[in-house]
Parts: structure tokens; C-alpha cells; sequence
């Protein structure tokens, strides 16, 4: 993987940490509270995930497509999510996972072919 590649995985993934606590983790921290308070608490958190995925994607786009950018994305999203849904969340793992991933596998294959 070349280096510009690397940068950019790189920064998804971290984006990917941030937003995904951003958009869930108040559900398990501040569901008492308002959701206002949780929406701010989420915004604060999202910040990062922005200062991440901005450069992440302006790395990118000089070698990938915009499309080829959004199906890595959502690549990085449910490899990112499941662990923290399972192990954070304590959702029960389903098949749907796999299911999923596979079908983002197909994507990243159509979008990537040449």
C-alpha cells in the first residue's frame, strides 16, 4: 500500500472512532439527560471526527475516485462499528454483520475494478 493509501486508512479509521462515538455513545452515557445536552456532548465529540476526515479525504481524492473514497468509508464505518456495538454496547453479534460485509465487499470490488 503506497504511502498516500496509508495516510488516508489511517485517518478514516480514526475518523470512524470518533464519529461512531459521537453518534452512539450518548445513548449509552446520557440518556437521562436531555437530548439537547447529548446532542451538544456529540457535536464536541464530532469535531474530531471532521478534523480527521477532512485531510483523510483531501489525501485521498488525489488518487482515488469519489466514489472509490465513499465505499472505503463505509467499509471502515461497519468495521468500525461492529466491534463497538458488541464490545461497547453490548449488542448481541448477529449474522447480519457478515451479511453486510459481504455486501460491502461487492461494492468496494465493483467500484474498484477497472
Amino acid at each position: 500500500m503506497n504511502t498516500t493509501l496509508l495516510q488516508t486508512t489511517i485517518l478514516l479509521v480514526l475518523s470512524n472512532l470518533f464519529m461512531t462515538v459521537a453518534w452512539y455513545a450518548h445513548l449509552k452515557h446520557l440518556s437521562d439527560r436531555a437530548w439537547w445536552v447529548a446532542a451538544l456532548v456529540s457535536w464536541g465529540v464530532a469535531l474530531f471526527e471532521y478534523l480527521l476526515q477532512v485531510p483523510a479525504n483531501r489525501i485521498g481524492y488525489t488518487q482515488l475516485t469519489l466514489p472509490q473514497l465513499k465505499i472505503m468509508q463505509e467499509v471502515i464505518t461497519l468495521a468500525v462499528f461492529a466491534p463497538f456495538a458488541v464490545l461497547y454496547m453490548k449488542e448481541p453479534l448477529s449474522w447480519n454483520y457478515l451479511w453486510a460485509g459481504l455486501c460491502l465487499m461487492g461494492a468496494v470490488y465493483f467500484i474498484f475494478k477497472g
